[in-house]
């Protein structure tokens, strides 16, 4: 369940009567507990041990009480010796009457309404899995509005298919987004009255909700035309009290859907809820999924958080802008001409989706403004930053709507707070009706026509405010002498996932450039497109990308490009997980990289660390795989030009299947035809390794060809696998069916000691998979091998250095390693060894080998399960690297950003490169 569906399930239960009999298993059920779950949880066997109570390990210890009893419940589950040893996260308890509850790891108490709880829910939302941040857990209006206007749209689409069309959908989203204004207008008293808007459709329109379409129609009506006018537009008199509002939100057509008696319901809840507890980059990311039918089971699971977004905007610009603000001090001159420079400031999103990038750059650059005006005596004044500086490109309709209402919701909220409620309302309306969000591909467009560099002006505008097309004014920037900021969050989409038309945008961006393009993932398109245009206009830009731009083949392919044209990487931050509201907190792990053509003093690359706090290091360069370097491509090496093995691939059957069984498919031919057995061995495949997977090929040598062949079933196979071969489109696989007995590609005999590396694996493991296999096993084409090479290769291989290396220069498969020899192993830094080093390096391998059979029969996933990984395996590692890291600098490394810098100096060594 997602947040959205989970805050529907919740608000189901406290808005019908209170039933102390069923409330603890509707309430585990609200937040995604099968009912198999519950019915356990209350058996007799419950790990509580106050009566009546329900405790779920690591999650909550809940009980429903007698009227009056909420606190010392609560007080009891809390004491409770069962709480503390179940790691429980929540206690609560209620009456029907009164909820109360604690978040055991924070000590955040809870205490509200029965009825209110709803508004509280955010605060639970760990018990679904879902990793919240405390802006959610803040305000969970956002998520009750979107889940609210999510019913509505889907039922007003069951009276009015028509509308959800893609010919109509635009208007359909300009109709969501006029109730959203509506809303937040009634609330905030930008319409004058109570709950102007909900109350004029509740009292004019019928409770059978015929004419509902109708009167909410004359009120858009209303809020296009100007008072003078309304008597010749021959309005309802009961629309007077409804403001011009202009803008081209409610201009054009005034159409609105048929509303069901269900529809009107659902309207007059929404209107119901409190709107000044909006937060438009909370509410905006959430409800872009609305109108989007693909997207609409994902509803919450876009909302980025601030801190993520400050993650861009801080090292992009704004640390240096509250760097000159804390030099400033009180000089009315210095902050004066601060306040002159962030009016001209650009912020420029070119895939903004609902627009939260530029509302919280919005926001923060009005923070910083009113703390000039608060030491310059000028509180209140009023701002000098106008909206038309933050512009944005977004390919969807309805979310580039939404990402102008957020950035008006924003302006007037900041209004508010920083200058008063009378001076916010009297200058929000009438709306301004430049347009400063575009809709249309940013991959497309020609961004200089969009966002001009200073003092030119715009040449595209795509959609007005609200609607009108192309041919509306030109916005003036008004900020001669401004600089411009690039950031976002484009698409990832890697090769394998693009659409014809994904890679054909593409295509127009890199193919007069360089050949190798294909492989890159689609927001290389945004970073191209944004050192382009810092070659016309100084600029700085900054994207979130998946970290796989800055690894592997992607490297030589897109950065090469990218310097060539003076654009340097000037701050980064390394790998980490860019959560979302999904369950599980199943977020991406990202990188962003900053670039520009204007060099900076100090770079910064930025890590996590174990806490989750930012760490920052000076860097004199920042290279493509986000190291403090030189700007160094990593190129595979053919052969290893020292005494390391030689790497090389397990073997490749090309047979449809018919070499290779299973474990029961081996045991019935054997049973069957008990000589049989000697031409059976065990395949070894990454899964296989990795899993204590049982599988097994026919391994049938030339000179025992036609013995094997004595056996039906054998000869059935070999014949299977010709007539398989024979059709292949391949020249090599074709010739191979004149020797059905072996594998297409050959690298071993069979009778070799084997060192494996699983060819992909889990990032999650703190080490690379890899062991060792004895005589007679067979490696498939998915695991690489030293085949009868020393030992102390593999020590090599299954230390945190060499999986440091493999994590930044190896291709990655969504996110999990991708090995290679020859970009891989080949290119590795290994220092000179002596027999010595050597020795030291065999005997660790061989106890890491030795921890590992203490534990028979668990596999190489159960060992190296990060929070499970035995203790005595993980010495047997931290003396291995103890070893092996001593050799190359006298000491232990500190963390990996220290063990990447020393191997990239070293491969430059090793290779020549400067």
């Amino acid at each position: 369940m997602n947040a959205v569906e989970i805050e529907q399930s919740v608000s189901d239960l406290f808005d019908k009567p209170f039933e102390a009999e069923t409330f603890v298993p509707d309430f585990l059920e609200a937040f995604g507990n099968k009912a198999t779950v519950i019915k356990r949880l209350q058996s007799s066997t419950s790990l509580s041990e106050i009566d009546g109570a329900v405790l779920q390990r690591s999650n909550i210890h809940l009980k429903v009480c007698p009227e009056g009893h909420v606190h010392t419940v609560f007080n009891q589950l809390k004491a409770s010796p069962a709480t503390s040893k179940n790691k429980v996260k929540y206690v609560l308890a209620t009456d029907g009457i009164t909820v109360e509850a604690e978040d055991l790891s924070s000590n955040e108490p809870l205490v509200c309404d029965y009825k209110d709880f709803p508004n509280h829910f955010g605060y639970f939302l760990p018990l679904a899995g879902i990793e919240t941040v405390k802006q959610i857990r803040d305000s969970s209006f956002d998520i009750r509005a979107t889940s609210r206007l999510n019913r509505l749209y889907v039922e007003l689409l069951k009276d009015n298919p028509g509308w959800g069309t893609a010919e109509n959908s635009h208007q359909m989203n300009h109709f969501m987004a006029r109730l959203i204004f509506c809303f937040f207008a009634e609330d905030t008293d930008i319409f004058r009255g109570d709950r102007l808007f909900t109350t004029t459709v509740e009292q004019m329109s019928e409770r059978d909700s015929g004419n509902t379409h109708q009167v909410i129609s004359e009120i858009f009506r209303s809020l296009n035309t100007k008072s003078a006018d309304r008597s010749a537009e021959k309005l309802p008199r009961w629309t007077e009290s409804f403001p011009y509002v202009n803008g081209g939100l409610f201009a054009g057509s005034v159409e609105v859907p048929r509303f069901s008696k269900i529809a009107r319901s659902y309207l007059l809840h929404i209107g119901s809820l409190d709107w000044t507890k909006i937060n438009p980059d909370i509410f905006g990311s959430m409800i872009q999924a609305v109108a989007d039918e693909e997207e609409r089971g994902a509803l919450g699971m876009h909302y980025t958080s601030v801190p993520n977004i400050l993650k861009v905007l801080n090292p992009l610009f704004l640390d240096d802008l509250r760097e000159q603000l804390e030099s400033a001090g009180d000089s009315s001159r210095t902050l004066l001409n601060l306040r002159k420079r962030i009016s001209k400031i650009r912020v420029f999103d070119p895939a903004c989706g609902s627009g939260n990038f530029l509302v919280i750059a919005y926001k923060q650059l009005r923070e910083i403004e009113n703390e000039i005006n608060v030491r310059r005596g000028e509180v209140g004044r009023k701002s000098d930053i106008p909206l038309t500086n933050f512009r944005g490109i977004e390919l969807r309709d309805f979310a580039a709507e939404i990402a102008r209402l957020a950035l008006i919701i924003a302006e007037y909220q900041c209004d508010l707070m920083y200058r008063g409620q009378k001076e916010a309302i009297d200058d929000f309306l009438p709306l301004d009706s430049q347009n400063w969000i575009t809709c249309g591909n940013a991959l497309k467009l020609d961004w200089l026509s969009i966002c001009p560099q200073t003092s030119t002006n715009v040449v595209i505008q795509g959609i007005d405010l609200f609607d009108t097309p192309l041919d509306q004014a030109q916005v003036d920037f008004e900020n001669e002498g401004g600089e411009t900021f690039i950031c976002g969050n484009p698409p990832y989409l890697g090769a394998t996932w693009q659409s014809a038309e994904q890679k054909d945008d593409l295509k127009a961006i890199f193919d007069h450039r360089c050949k190798t393009w294909k492989s890159l993932d689609y927001v290389s398109g945004w970073f191209m497109k944004a050192a382009d245009y810092a070659m016309h206009t100084p600029c700085a830009a900054a994207f979130v990308s998946t970290n796989s731009i800055c690894q592997g083949q992607q490297v030589p392919i897109l950065w090469p490009l990218i310097f060539s044209g003076g654009s340097k990487i000037i701050f980064a931050h390394t790998s980490f997980k860019w959560a979302n509201l999904a369950s599980h907190n199943a977020g991406v792990t990202v990188v962003i990289v900053g670039i520009s053509t204007v060099d900076r003093k100090v770079r910064q690359l930025f890590s996590t660390a174990s806490d989750g706090s930012d760490i920052v290091k000076a860097a004199e360069n920042i290279n493509a795989y986000l190291v403090a370097g030189k700007n160094i491509i990593i190129d595979k090496i053919s052969t290893p030009s020292d005494d390391r093995a030689i790497m090389l691939w397990g073997n490749k059957p090309a047979d449809g299947g018919h070499l290779l069984l299973n474990n029961q498919e081996a045991q019935n031919l054997i049973q069957k035809n008990p000589s049989a057995s000697q031409f059976i061995r065990p395949f070894i495949g990454a899964d296989e390794f990795i899993n204590g997977i049982q599988r097994f090929c026919l391994w049938i040598p030339d000179e025992r060809l036609e013995e094997a062949k004595g056996i039906p079933d054998i000869a059935d196979r070999l014949i299977a696998v010709s007539q398989m071969r024979s059709k292949s489109t391949k020249r090599p696989t074709v010739e191979a069916a004149n020797y059905p007995n072996k594998f297409v590609e050959l690298r071993q005999t069979g009778d070799e000691n084997i060192v494996v590396v699983p060819g992909v694996s889990s990032e999650s493991r703190e080490y690379l998979p890899c062991g060792v296999l004895e005589k007679g096993n067979i490696l498939s084409n998915k695991n690489y091998a030293f085949y009868d090479a020393p030992l102390w290769n593999m020590a090599i291989i299954a230390s945190r250095l060499h999986w440091v290396w493999i994590g930044t220069v190896c291709v990655r498969l969504e996110m999990r390693f991708s090995y290679s020899n020859t970009l891989g192993w080949n290119t590795f830094p290994i220092p000179s060894l002596t027999e010595k080093n050597k020795l030291d390096l065999t005997k660790c391998a061989e106890d890491i080998l030795i921890a590992r059979e203490v534990h028979f029969p668990a596999t190489i996933a159960d060992l190296y399960e990060p929070d499970l990984m035995p203790q005595n395996l993980r010495d047997a590692h931290d003396r291995n690297d103890e070893v092996l890291e001593r050799i190359y600098i006298g000491r232990r490394f500190k963390n990996d950003t220290e063990r990447l810098e020393k191997l990239f100096d070293l491969y430059a060594k090793m290779t020549g490169k400067k």
